[in-house]
């Protein structure tokens, strides 16, 4: 196959990752309720944390929900997506930092990282949804990071979250009525 029938395949067959943006807006609803509660900045962080272990466990539940393909094997360019997702664990090591050093803006970092790694998807399944909202997100995120305290940023993500899920769908949609 030459590289844009793998593309193609790839953002069919995966429907563009739809499952872990899916799973994305449970994700940060859960963080919401964490940082709606009267725990310490630090508690509160830890749970952020600890609401991203469910990330792939979710991603899968719902590809299997929603018929996707969720390994994508027999095309190579699903390695590269594995690669993308692993790189962001990388750039977490800076939450931790700010975790530690500056807790009140840890959630904002967070989610600075979040948006940018998504940046690559977008060469992966085509899509300019993922392009334009790894831009918007840092870039909002570190807006309203450093005006207002975290659940707003949580309430603004999970907004976020839910407007890239529907623009996946008709994106999803208008790949496959081609």
């Amino acid at each position: 196959m030459e590289l844009d029938e793998l593309h193609k395949d790839c953002a069919r067959r995966q429907k563009r990752g739809l499952h872990f943006i899916l799973a994305s807006v449970v994700i940060w609803g859960l963080i919401l309720v964490a940082h709606l509660t009267h725990l310490d900045i630090e508690t509160k962080n830890l749970i952020t944390f600890c609401c991203s272990a469910v990330l792939f466990p979710l991603a899968w539940g719902l590809a299997k929900a929603l018929n996707i393909d969720f390994e994508g094997k027999g095309n190579p360019l699903t390695k590269a997506g594995i690669i993308f997702s692993i790189n962001q664990m990388l750039y977490i090591l800076i939450a931790m930092w700010v975790f530690a050093a500056v807790p009140d803006k840890m959630l904002m970092v967070y989610a600075m990282i979040f948006g940018a790694h998504l940046m690559p998807f977008s060469w992966l399944y085509q899509s300019k949804s993922y392009l334009v909202l790894s831009i918007v997100i840092p870039i909002l995120s570190l807006v309203v990071g450093l005006s207002f305290p975290p659940y707003i940023l949580a309430i603004i993500m999970v907004a976020i979250e839910s407007l890239f899920s529907f623009l996946l769908s008709r994106e999803c949609k208008v790949q496959n009525q081609l």
